[in-house]
């Protein structure tokens, strides 16, 4: 057996499936000389293993792509049973408030050193420097593998689970095209908007831990914490919009018109109800200088200095062509959104395998019998919050399990 990929699925997977039939001998190739550095920087350093979620139907709701396929497979193997793989190997989980779930020591290398003794416990024969340059289907069943590198040799497999990853580029995945097999185009997911004529650029580390963010045009908007960043917004709404616009906005070409309703709660009628009560109430206030609903105090300057709103006005002198500029701002904050940045160093793309070709069950290829698929290479991704990774634990675990199931004998 192989596993090709030395991240997240393709660890999980090695483990599995030696772990399931220790008579196989398991190799993990990976072509770098870094094991698992995306478990390694995700999370800030802490690795946001998964999410808090009982069910499958929990679950599949933060997955943009994949969700349908993915139900039956959290079935067989959810978050749950990644607490308990985790729990069984030592490493203790926590849950934050929001769901996500972190090792107890908030160290990313906790979850890596797991993945790492699990993998020599279960005798899978790690690799590096190692690159599958030819995969050659053999004509009795498995595979011929031509490895350069490091550890260059001929290996023959029954059995291959490719777990390389999500690509940026399409012709990245045309070794997997030719074995036959169909990709959807990869596109960025999980970006933030820059906007570098921001009326916002002022505020860099401003945030707002409840406002909803729309494209003008789309039928694309999502509700969270927003952050204003030297560059534009950023933020978990942000990012979350998105990976669920990530093909439309692809198609845009990162070029839209963000707009961001800082008090989500309010609709137009109640904002006007409000101001007009607050008005009465505290009419010789400054405007400028009092900040409602909670927002920062630079944010709401900002909002009723681009209303036109004088510093020194008083809510008992405010014209109500600047109220309504001012309840415009509040509630459509125009931003013009010329490209995307990769949020932090975690680059996850939409795209890969098409999950028709895939037997979800087993992770193995609907038109190469022995070949089975794992993680971002398969066209799934979900939203910030350990989904991604949970994808991978699942998509890894079952393929893992299949391979050493379908081998009834000791095999390569």
């Amino acid at each position: 057996m192989a596993v090709l990929g030395g991240g997240a699925a393709g660890f999980f997977g090695a483990i599995a499936c030696a772990e399931a039939n220790p008579a196989l001998r398991v190799v993990l190739i990976e072509k770098t000389g870094k094991l698992l550095s995306k478990v390694r920087i995700s999370g800030g350093g802490r690795c946001n293993v998964t999410h808090a979620a009982d069910t499958a139907a929990q679950l599949v709701q933060h997955y943009p792509r994949g969700a349908r396929q993915l139900k039956e497979a959290f079935k067989q193997f959810g978050a749950t049973d990644t607490v308990q793989w985790f729990a069984s190997r030592g490493v203790a989980l926590k849950t934050e408030p929001d769901g996500r779930m972190f090792p107890v020591t908030d160290s990313s290398e906790t979850i890596a050193q797991c993945l790492l003794e699990a993998a020599r416990r279960a005798g899978v024969d790690i690799l590096t420097h190692t690159t599958a340059e030819q995969i050659q289907p053999l004509p009795g069943g498995g595979f011929q593998l031509m490895l350069t590198g490091a550890h260059a040799q001929t290996l023959p497999v029954s059995r291959l689970l490719i777990a390389t990853g999500g690509a940026p580029k399409s012709e990245q995945y045309g070794w997997l095209r030719q074995l036959g097999h169909s990709v959807q185009e990869p596109v960025p997911s999980l970006f933030t908007f820059n906007v570098p004529n921001s009326p916002l650029r002022e505020l860099p580390g401003v945030s707002v831990p409840h406002a909803r963010v729309r494209v003008a045009g789309e039928k694309l908007e999502y509700e969270g914490p927003v952050l204003v960043t030297h560059w534009g917004v950023s933020g978990p709404a942000v990012l979350k919009l998105s990976a669920w616009g990530a093909r439309r906005l692809h198609e845009l070409q990162y070029q839209s018109t963000a707009l961001i309703n800082w008090i989500p709660d309010f609709t137009e009628d109640t904002l006007r109800q409000y101001l007009l009560q607050y008005r009465e109430l505290h009419g010789k206030k400054q405007v400028a200088g009092n900040p409602l609903f909670g927002l920062p105090q630079r944010l709401w300057r900002t909002l009723a200095e681009q209303a036109g709103i004088a510093p020194d006005m008083r809510w008992l002198e405010l014209p109500l062509k600047l109220q309504n500029r001012l309840i415009e701002n509040l509630l459509r904050t125009s931003l013009p959104v010329q490209g995307k940045t990769t949020y932090k160093d975690e680059f996850v793309t939409c795209g890969g395998i098409t999950l028709a070709e895939v037997n979800m069950r087993t992770l193995e290829s609907r038109l190469l019998p022995g070949l089975h698929f794992a993680g971002e290479v398969l066209d799934i991704d979900g939203i910030t919050g350990g989904f991604n990774f949970q994808a991978a634990w699942t998509t890894g675990y079952l393929a893992g399990r299949a391979m050493a199931e379908a081998t009834l004998v000791p095999a390569m």
